[in-house]
């Protein structure tokens, strides 16, 4: 029988940092969108998906300049 040199708990702690990651993701989402709100036009989020857009429509503009 094989054994492995860290021992099983080793084994059990892969991909515990994805599902960290993704939580914190999800908790930081759920506090833009519904905690602060989308209430009106100048809420945290829609500025944001506003900077996101902006900055998307610039770099497609640039790529598509002749070279």
């Amino acid at each position: 029988m094989k054994r492995h040199p860290r021992g099983r708990s080793a084994v059990r702690q892969r991909g515990q940092s994805s599902m960290e990651y993704a939580i914190v993701c999800a908790a930081l989402a759920f506090a833009l969108g519904i905690g602060i709100g989308m209430v009106d036009d100048h809420s945290v989020l829609r500025e944001l998906l506003e900077a996101f857009r902006t900055a998307y429509q610039k770099i497609s503009f640039a790529l598509s300049l002749p070279q």
